[in-house]
C-alpha cells in the first residue's frame, strides 16, 4: 500500500465546531471520534539510552549493539509519522500518551516513551494548547496511561505541567453522561485528561482511567481483531464510559525477528490496513455503537475523514425521529 496522505492540510482543523447542533448537544461519549495509538512516537531519540519500558535483554542487546540495535528498534517503536499539530489538522482528537523519567537524568523533566525517548512532554503539551488556542471549538483528550520510572515527584511535576500548560482549558471529572459539546463550549473546556494513577485521585481536573477505558485485543491477526472489537463493544453501554476501540495490530516477538529491518508499518500494518479500514467504515456512533477510535500511522489512509463521518448517521437518525 502506497502512502496516501488523504485528510491531511488542515480540512478537518475545526470539525467538533461545525458539527450540527444535534450532535452538539448529544453525549460526547456517543460521537465518533478519530485517535492516534502511541501519538507521540513520530520522532524518538537514538542517541539516549533505551526506555525503561523495555525489556532487560532489549536493555542489553541495544548496550552491545547501540546505534544498530537502536535503528531496528526505531522501525518497531514508530506507530506515527504525524507530529501533534499536523494530527490536530487531519481531525484526530484523541491522543494516547506513554510518559517517563529518565534514570538518571538530574531534575523531573518528563519524557513521552515507547521503547525509545521521544520529545519533552511539556513541548508536546504546548504544541497542543497552541492549536487549541486556535481553535476554540475543538476538544481533545489527553489520556496518560502508562508511566515509567516515575515517582512521586514525577506526578507532581506532570500535573502542575498539565494545570499551568492548559489552565482553565482542562474539564474537571464529571459525570459522562453530561459531558457534551454544548456543555464544554458554555464553559470553555477544551482539554480531557485521564490519569491513571492513584496520584492523581484528589484532583479535580484528571479523569480516573475507568473512565476510559480501552481493551487491547493483543493479536497479529486483522480477522481476530474486528471480533475482538465487536465483543468489546457490545459490553460498553453497561460501563456508562467513554470508549477506545484499538483498532491496531500488536506484533509478538516472532513478528519483529522475521521483519527484524523492516518495521511495523511494512510488516503487520501496510497489508492489513484494508481489513481493518473496511471494519471502521461498518461502524455506527451511538449508544451501543464505536466512540472513540484509534489507529497507527493515521495518515496512510481516509482515517480521521471515515471517523468523522460516521456522525452523518446520527443526524439521519434524530431527523428519523417523531417529532
Amino acid at each position: 500500500m502506497k502512502t496516501r496522505p488523504a485528510g491531511i492540510g488542515n480540512v478537518n482543523a475545526d470539525w467538533m465546531g461545525s458539527l450540527p447542533f444535534k450532535l452538539s448537544a448529544m453525549p460526547l461519549k456517543h460521537l465518533a471520534v478519530p485517535g492516534s495509538h502511541d501519538s507521540f512516537t513520530y520522532w524518538v531519540d537514538v542517541q539516549a539510552p533505551v526506555g525503561p519500558d523495555q525489556k532487560s535483554y532489549v536493555k542489553y542487546l541495544a548496550t552491545m549493539f547501540s546505534v544498530l540495535a537502536k535503528k531496528v528498534m526505531v522501525k518497531w517503536s514508530m506507530t506515527q509519522n504525524l507530529t501533534f499539530k499536523e494530527q490536530l489538522e487531519a481531525g484526530i482528537r484523541y491522543f494516547d500518551l506513554r510518559v517517563s523519567s529518565k534514570p538518571g537524568e538530574p531534575g523531573n523533566e518528563i519524557y513521552f516513551i515507547h521503547g525509545l525517548f521521544g520529545h519533552k512532554v511539556c513541548d508536546g503539551l504546548l504544541e497542543i494548547n497552541s492549536f487549541l488556542n486556535r481553535h476554540r471549538k475543538e476538544v481533545v483528550f489527553l489520556d496518560f496511561n502508562h508511566y515509567y520510572a516515575m515517582e512521586a515527584q514525577h506526578h507532581v511535576y506532570l500535573i502542575n505541567m498539565l494545570k499551568e500548560v492548559f489552565g482553565s482549558k482542562l474539564c474537571n471529572n464529571c459525570e459522562v453522561e453530561s459531558v457534551t459539546l454544548d456543555y464544554l463550549w458554555q464553559k470553555k473546556y477544551q482539554v480531557i485528561v485521564f490519569y491513571h494513577h492513584p496520584s492523581a485521585q484528589a484532583i479535580p481536573a484528571m479523569w480516573p482511567g475507568n473512565k476510559i477505558p480501552a481493551p487491547w485485543a493483543n493479536t497479529t491477526q486483522p480477522n481476530k481483531l474486528t471480533q475482538f472489537l465487536e465483543t468489546t463493544l457490545r459490553e460498553r453501554a453497561k460501563q456508562g464510559s467513554f470508549h477506545v476501540s484499538q483498532a491496531i495490530l500488536t506484533p509478538k516477538a516472532n513478528t519483529v525477528a522475521k521483519g527484524l529491518v523492516w518495521g511495523l508499518r511494512s510488516c503487520l500494518v501496510e497489508k492489513n490496513l484494508p481489513t481493518i479500514m473496511s471494519w471502521v467504515e461498518a461502524q455506527r456512533p451511538g449508544v451501543e455503537g464505536v466512540n472513540i477510535i484509534t489507529s497507527d500511522f493515521v495518515e496512510l489512509t481516509d482515517f480521521a475523514n471515515i471517523v468523522i463521518k460516521l456522525n452523518n448517521l446520527l443526524v439521519s437518525e434524530q431527523d428519523r425521529k417523531p417529532r
